[in-house]
């Protein structure tokens, strides 16, 4: 956190004065600021590509579930856990599915339509509680 700090301010202060005023060693940070990438970040880096391109494929339907059985079809090896912390962290999440009313899809069904009246007789008025 505190080198962060430094990287991003050392066009304002010089990186001596911050790590003094910080209490952390000069030599510490410049260890940090040159040391290369872990292999598990790489491999998050790799499979966050992967995970995105699932989750842009499935038009943003897809949540974690289905993104890791796509993974797992396409021979990524990583639990279900490190695909939601890894959608998480992308910022990726499944869209929701749309609701409709309950009486949206029975309004439309033919065996709901009144039936025609071929006999002809008169339907009985039901007085309105107004």
């Amino acid at each position: 956190m505190k080198y962060a700090f430094i990287v991003r301010h050392r066009d304002v202060w010089s990186t001596r004065a911050m790590c003094r005023a910080l209490n952390v060693s000069a030599s510490g940070f410049y260890e940090w600021f040159g040391r290369p990438a872990s292999a598990q970040s790489q491999t998050d880096a790799r499979l966050t590509r992967s995970i995105r391109e699932s989750f842009e494929l499935s038009d943003g339907t897809y949540g974690s579930p289905r993104v890791w059985h796509d993974l797992r079809a396409a021979g990524e090896h990583c639990g279900i856990n490190r695909v939601a912390r890894l959608m998480k962290l992308a910022k990726l999440q499944a869209r929701r599915k749309r609701r409709r009313l309950p009486g949206d899809i029975a309004a439309r069904r033919q065996e709901n339509q009144l039936a025609p009246n071929h006999l002809q007789r008169i339907r009985p008025v039901i007085p309105s509680l107004c």
